[in-house]
């Protein structure tokens, strides 16, 4: 069965850190790139980070850029995002998704993913 569910999402302090994981069943992950995208209350889904399925080349959303690291391991179908320095502005519905490609690069904007988690919400008080 395929499933992308999502896990370690929580409410934190300004500064602090969380790590959310991505478990993936039903997929063989090397073949599909990886995203991390969010969604605050009022505002439109914003794609945070992506990791691409060839080479893993990545790429961040400026707001995120030296405090959010996405990271894959495909031997256990998992996607990481750890999150460091966390402010207020990062409260959100965080969601993984998965896109088959065989591509060395990955796009932020890009919105046609073929798979998504269920979500798990982070939210980072002052």
């Amino acid at each position: 069965q395929l499933q992308l569910v999502e896990s370690g999402g929580g409410s934190v302090q300004a500064g602090g850190s969380l790590r959310l994981s991505c478990e993936v069943s039903g997929l063989i992950l090397d073949y599909y790139s990886l995203w991390w995208v969010r969604q605050a209350p009022g505002k439109e889904r914003e794609g945070v980070a992506c990791i691409s399925s060839l080479g893993g080349s990545t790429n961040y959303a400026d707001s995120v850029k030296g405090r959010f690291t996405i990271s894959r391991d495909n031997a256990k179908n998992t996607t990481s995002l750890q999150m460091d320095n966390l402010n207020p502005e990062d409260t959100a519905v965080y969601y993984c998704a998965a896109n088959g490609d065989s591509s060395p690069y990955c796009r932020l904007d890009y919105d046609g993913m073929d798979y998504w988690g269920i979500g798990t919400l982070v939210t980072v008080f002052s």
